[in-house]
């Protein structure tokens, strides 16, 4: 009966320090994660689970660490905010994955994004189609920040009056070289006649594909692992 006093009391006391602690940090550190607050996340839920069950060690022991956990997430915060080289550091800074229709691949291996994580975070944001994005931005939260080409901006057809036609999804062929065969055998459509189209397009080698789609017309969209960009754009600071 005593242990169960015990667990209650030291559970009461481990929610109400991570809610004091997070009232301390801010709203922003629960709707943005960066690294070191996702990592200082995990510990203060860690420390509070034994201090609510663990009746064998110090409670205060652990409330401390609680709370110097608390105090290092919060010492991050302010130095990043006091230096900005600091801030790149710990937090990380965003970083352009796309730019005109182009997946540029080496920045999104630089943080183990694979091209099913990009489509992924795209469609969150209501793209299903990589030639509609003029720039696409990872941010330090693991969120996509897009801006469409000028073509593809949202505008409500009814106010003007237009007749469309509904997009359909694009068919993933080939992703980091590899062709998708289930895909082209619901597309009813031969390696032959891909290869055909590809050699057209001035491809050599299947191998240097990172990433193709089919659409519902049979357009095909390529990006290659070496896109070869006129105007590259560094949004990174020096």
């Amino acid at each position: 009966m005593n242990d169960l006093i015990d667990i209650f009391l030291q559970t009461l006391i481990a929610f109400f320090a991570i809610l004091f602690i997070t009232r301390i940090l801010g709203r922003q550190q629960v709707a943005q994660l960066t690294v070191h607050e996702y990592i200082n996340g995990i510990t203060f839920g860690s420390i509070a689970a034994t201090v609510a069950t663990d009746l064998g060690q110090s409670t205060w022991g652990h409330i401390i660490g609680l709370f110097l956990f608390g105090a290092l997430t919060f010492l991050m915060t302010y130095l990043s905010k006091k230096s900005r080289n600091l801030s790149k550091i710990i937090q990380g800074e965003p970083i352009l994955v796309i730019q005109d229709g182009h997946i540029l691949e080496k920045n999104l291996t630089r943080f183990n994004y694979t091209v099913d994580d990009l489509t992924h975070l795209l469609r969150q944001k209501d793209v299903f189609n990589i030639q509609d994005v003029k720039y696409g931005i990872l941010e330090t939260t693991g969120e996509l920040s897009i801006m469409k080409i000028a073509q593809k901006e949202n505008v409500k057809v009814e106010d003007i009056n237009l007749k469309t036609t509904q997009e359909e999804l694009n068919t993933e062929i080939i992703v980091t070289g590899n062709i998708i065969y289930e895909n082209l055998k619901k597309r009813n459509i031969s390696v032959k006649w891909l290869t055909s189209q590809l050699k057209m397009m001035g491809v050599k080698d299947i191998k240097d594909i990172y990433y193709a789609t089919l659409d519902k017309d049979k357009k095909i969209y390529i990006d290659y692992f070496n896109d070869n960009l006129n105007n590259p754009v560094d949004i990174t600071e020096p």
